[in-house]
């Protein structure tokens, strides 16, 4: 159960901050891959809500263990963001323009931790805007080839923050849809040596959104913890 949880908290500290794939292929085209990073953050910049489902998965090398977690969110920019786990089962992570609520029953159930939200939405959970919001004075970048993901083609991205010192992660990789110009995956390799890869198995934009799903209720008896 801590295990699970644990990989609960992974998501929420990634967030913080498709069905198949295959081995990178070597970039032929990087001119065309360079437009294709402009061409997300332009498209990411018109993204007013969003809907998807996701696949984390984090491997600790300390240990050797490998974790997963399943769910699906909700979006509304700026500022608000819920989080359904499917496994582990029940846990949720809500931004509701406020506050952020961590509740993990799979670990923790007995209370719930709350974050006050960042000004301009900063502090929620947003699964592409650490990658998209100005990355070229942010991020030393390389493309590293192509990969299917979900079923859909992609071209990658190796980020390498320019001041190491303020960023969550040490290098990420993010895989941009040659289509739509969406993130479908991003890996990132943090300070400590965990590797996480987050998959979206589905992910639409400017899409209605259920307004109940970003009110969050702490269940009776449960403690709030304010950090």
């Amino acid at each position: 159960m801590i295990r699970r949880g644990m990989t609960a908290l992974g998501l929420a500290a990634a967030l913080l901050m498709t069905a198949t794939s295959g081995e990178a292929r070597p970039v032929r085209h990087a001119t065309l891959q360079g437009d294709l990073l402009d061409r997300a953050v332009a498209a990411w910049a018109k993204v007013k809500t969003a809907r998807g489902t996701f696949e984390q998965t984090i491997t600790n090398p300390l240990t050797g263990r490998t974790m997963t977690a399943t769910g699906e969110y909700q979006q509304e920019r700026p500022g608000k963001l819920a989080v359904t786990f499917a496994e582990p089962a029940n846990d949720r992570i809500i931004a509701d323009g406020k506050f952020v609520w961590l509740y993990l029953p799979s670990s923790a159930p007995d209370q719930v931790i709350r974050t006050p939200l960042g000004a301009g939405g900063t502090g929620t959970m947003d699964l592409t805007a650490q990658f998209l919001t100005a990355p070229r004075s942010k991020y030393t970048i390389n493309p590293v080839g192509t990969l299917v993901v979900s079923g859909r083609p992609t071209h990658g991205y190796n980020l390498i923050p320019k001041a190491a010192e303020d960023a969550p992660f040490k290098a990420a990789s993010v895989w941009i849809d040659d289509a739509d110009a969406t993130i479908r995956q991003f890996e990132a390799s943090e300070p400590n040596g965990v590797q996480r890869r987050i998959r979206l198995t589905s992910f639409r934009t400017n899409v209605p959104v259920d307004a109940n799903a970003f009110v969050f209720t702490p269940p009776a008896g449960v403690r709030v913890v304010a950090r």
